[in-house]
């Protein structure tokens, strides 16, 4: 079960969740929606506009996607930090929660806490920023959505994020990669006896850090078939497609 299996992490909405972009300024920046480790002590998201709601008595927030959005990246060595859980070091919030009135996160943790959740995955969060640091980071809770199948090339970003379609996903050691190739450590497409279905998509299993090595050694974006959660910008399970040369 996924960290706050029913959570989402805020991102970026500035001039979204306010009255006006001259206030936001003023009073400094807000972010709902889905944030993602970005290298030591950053995290980056991307704005989505947040609804808070009541359900079945609980707080929660529903985060609607903005079309063209653009990601910021944060530094949160100094931030403070906010879980929802009711203590810093829980994976899951284990049936208990700790919620103010807006709905989130009220138990006290520090940067380090942070880095913990992010290296886990994307985590749903309010961020209260200047510039490029973030002040407060606040867990909520929320629904993940639905994931996406599509085919379609990708190539890499760095070791946890990758472009498919054009679109910024992040991942985890969560990661299927099925493939084709004889071994999980063969060039793309390359050795025999080929592990493919009658659709020729990979049926070998490997993994997230097999998926890493293999991409990097590719020099230019290749064909895939993924799964993915559009809306937290995970990238789930990967397919090699033989006959991609």
């Amino acid at each position: 079960m996924r960290l706050l299996a029913l959570t989402a992490t805020a991102v970026l909405c500035a001039g979204l969740c306010a009255t006006g972009a001259a206030s936001a300024a003023a009073a400094g920046s807000v972010a709902y929606g889905f944030a993602w480790s970005d290298g030591d002590g950053a995290l980056r998201v991307t704005p989505a506009r947040a609804t808070l709601v009541k359900e079945h008595g609980i707080l929660r927030y529903k985060l609607k996607a903005v079309p063209g959005a653009k990601e910021a990246r944060l530094e949160y060595g100094k931030a403070a930090y906010r879980r929802v859980t009711v203590a810093c070091d829980l994976v899951e919030t284990e049936g208990h929660v700790a919620l103010d009135g807006k709905g989130l996160g009220r138990t006290e943790c520090k940067p380090s806490d942070l880095a913990f959740t992010l290296r886990r995955g994307p985590a749903p969060v309010k961020v209260e920023y200047t510039g490029k640091q973030a002040v407060r980071v606040s867990e909520f809770l929320t629904e993940w959505g639905d994931s996406k199948t599509a085919t379609g090339t990708i190539e890499r970003v760095n070791d946890t994020t990758v472009s498919f379609k054009g679109i910024k996903l992040g991942y985890t050691h969560a990661l299927a990669f099925n493939r084709v190739t004889a071994s999980c450590s063969s060039g793309w497409l390359s050795g025999r006896p080929v592990n493919a279905d009658h659709d020729g998509l990979g049926k070998k299993h490997c993994d997230a850090a097999q998926f890493t090595k293999t991409l990097k050694a590719q020099k230019h974006p290749v064909l895939v078939k993924a799964d993915y959660n559009p809306l937290s910008g995970e990238l789930q399970e990967v397919w090699e497609v033989f006959g991609d040369a």
